[in-house]
């Protein structure tokens, strides 16, 4: 399906934190011939759709927000086969309907055959755990790599910020980013979303990113 990738959402942008196995296999897989899975589960806004868009870059890929199955059809995934790169995000949010699962399972059954496509999946937990009716479908989903993308700890969310500003071209105090970490949801998504607030501001006023002026901002 057509999908504008952020230009944001690279992998020189992501922080990998305790993470470095994961993107090392991960990058490594895109580089290999024939089909390949590859599944990573994680908490909410831990960077797993990050990863997607970035794998994406470059390629013939197609990427499904499994989240918004509700305004799609199941005969989306038709065809495919034919994508270098194939992005299930949030397999889990179709769980349990059958249709949704049916047509998962032939999709794998199709990459299989043709043995040119990589299918990147991402949930909200491993493979088993996750409440689908199809059992194989579930075997499936653990032919390749299951990785946990592990949470960034504080330290490190405050380095993600800092470095995300700093490839917008804009400079995050330690002071700054400690005053952020401490007054609003720590979620990354939470976080990236203020941040390119912030660089609108400090542009559109030309002012540097001050903590008095995150209060102005934020009308704290």
């Amino acid at each position: 399906m057509p999908f504008l990738f952020p230009d944001s959402e690279t992998f020189n942008s992501f922080y990998v934190g305790d993470n470095q196995l994961l993107l090392d296999s991960l990058r490594a897989l895109l580089d290999k011939e024939g089909f390949k899975v590859f599944y990573m589960w994680s908490v909410s806004a831990a960077g797993r759709t990050h990863l997607l868009h970035a794998s994406c870059q470059n390629k013939l890929a197609s990427y499904i927000p499994l989240k918004k199955h509700n305004y799609l059809v199941p005969d989306i995934l038709q065809g495919l086969d034919n994508y270098d790169l194939v992005c299930l995000d949030d397999i889990d949010a179709i769980a349990g309907q059958r249709n949704w699962e049916e047509a998962i399972f032939d999709l794998f059954n199709r990459l299989t055959e043709k043995n040119i496509s990589k299918l990147l999946i991402t949930a909200s937990a491993p493979p088993k755990q996750v409440s689908f009716v199809l059992p194989d479908l579930v075997s499936r989903l653990t032919w390749g790599q299951v990785y946990q993308l592990k949470e960034l700890s504080d330290d490190d969310k405050l380095k993600a910020l800092q470095l995300r500003a700093q490839l917008s071209g804009f400079q995050l105090s330690t002071e700054v980013g400690l005053f952020l970490l401490k007054r609003v949801n720590r979620d990354m998504r939470t976080l990236f979303s203020l941040l390119e607030k912030f660089e609108v501001a400090t542009l559109t006023q030309q002012r540097k990113l001050t903590i008095p002026f995150i209060k102005h901002i934020m009308d704290l």
